[in-house]
């Protein structure tokens, strides 16, 4: 699957400001790792252990709306998921369902199955149940394309998560909203986590899924910061589909084990669920769960990727996604459609949670969002 020309644009864009972030290291430096490697790049280490400073900061409260249209009564959501295998697609419809009940709507979930074929048939189905409002549930519009055109025929607004590179209102495809967390800030926190840990001296393995345009503009935004350090050596790009992760994960693993072993000390993936489906791997291999490899996720922070850094086991940390919060501004969007009211522009802001920072919690939302949606809705 391809993306779009906006979403192709979009991350164009993304990449070339994040050249442009890391020119202030000598790009043509050589990638070999080393003792030396922290002073080839001095300002781009002390700016990557300050973000990180900041990005583990436990608090955050809610700086998102607190006005908007009272609740408009009766309506129906629809919420079309990737695959609810995916736990930040699952997370974000339990989100849905929970802010739903609060404010006295019905929400059904149709199940994409991770198949081209199973989201198109997901979504054709959405369409002919006519509800109020249909959510992209993590994949690419462009895949559905006849399917959105039914839609908007028929005047159902569509909210994605995850759907376009970029937060915020899209006009191709048609997308009353996106909501996500800002993909390039993602991609340099979980990237600025490696150079920040490791002193600028690594050699790492990014896991992605190139055919989800999102998750392949983060997977090359991480890489692009990572190269701001000279001793940042990048040993492999595995791309494997969020789908197969589960059964082409673990033969990955092993595979790299067997060619850096070790060289390889860090990991970042767009998605949490590979280190679940990497540990098998680790174990057998006689790995330590604390590593190395350390690895960190550039997202979805479910409550299995917390358990694991709770438990120090073959994940470190996560750069998390609100998943709650994102599922309650997807009905907040949907209501500000329906009174024909903007959408809110909210962006949540981003954060690294640790074992140290996360208390125990198997998930991470701005302080104070369910209070501030439910004050919106009562008017």
């Amino acid at each position: 699957m391809y993306p779009n020309r906006k979403t192709a644009l979009t991350a164009a864009a993304l990449l070339a400001a994040a050249a442009t972030a890391v020119a202030g290291c000598e790009s043509g430096s050589s990638n070999a790792t080393g003792p030396s490697s922290a002073a080839g790049c001095p300002a781009v280490l002390q700016e990557a252990k300050a973000a990180v400073q900041r990005a583990e900061s436990k608090g955050t409260s809610w700086n998102g709306p607190t006005t908007g249209p009272k609740a408009v009564p009766g309506k129906t959501i629809v919420y079309v998921a990737q695959t609810m295998t995916n736990p930040g697609v699952a997370g974000v419809a339990k989100g849905v369902k929970e802010a739903a009940q609060a404010i006295g709507w019905d929400v059904r979930v149709i199940d994409g199955e991770g198949t081209p074929a199973g989201i198109q048939a997901a979504l054709s189905q959405a369409v002919t149940l006519k509800p109020s409002g249909i959510v992209i549930g993590g994949f690419d519009p462009l895949l559905t394309s006849q399917q959105v055109a039914r839609a908007e025929e028929a005047g159902i607004p569509l909210i994605g998560w995850h759907a376009v590179s970029s937060p915020g209102p899209s006009t191709s495809p048609k997308l009353f909203t996106n909501i996500t967390t800002k993909v390039e800030e993602v991609a340099k926190a979980s990237a600025d986590w490696v150079i920040a840990q490791s002193d600028g001296d690594a050699g790492v393995v990014v896991f992605t899924d190139d055919s989800i345009p999102f998750a392949g503009t983060k997977s090359r935004l991480i890489e692009r910061r990572l190269a701001a350090c000279p001793g940042v050596k990048l040993l492999a790009h595995a791309n494997i589909p969020i789908p197969d992760a589960s059964r082409r994960t673990p033969q990955e693993v092993s595979s790299l084990l067997s060619r850096f072993p070790k060289d390889w000390t860090y990991s970042v993936a767009i998605n949490d669920l590979y280190f679940d489906d990497a540990a098998p791997a680790f174990r057998a291999a006689g790995r330590p769960g604390a590593g190395p490899p350390l690895n960190i996720g550039a997202g979805d922070g479910d409550p299995s990727a917390f358990r694991r850094i709770k438990n120090k086991q073959f994940q470190s940390a996560t750069v998390p996604e609100p998943l709650s919060q994102q599922g309650w501004q997807i009905v907040d969007e949907f209501n500000r459609a329906f009174a024909r009211q903007p959408a809110s522009g909210y962006v949540a802001p981003v954060h690294i949670a640790t074992a140290a920072n996360s208390s125990g919690a198997t998930s991470w939302n701005p302080q104070g969002y369910q209070e501030a949606y439910e004050k919106i809705w009562r008017g």
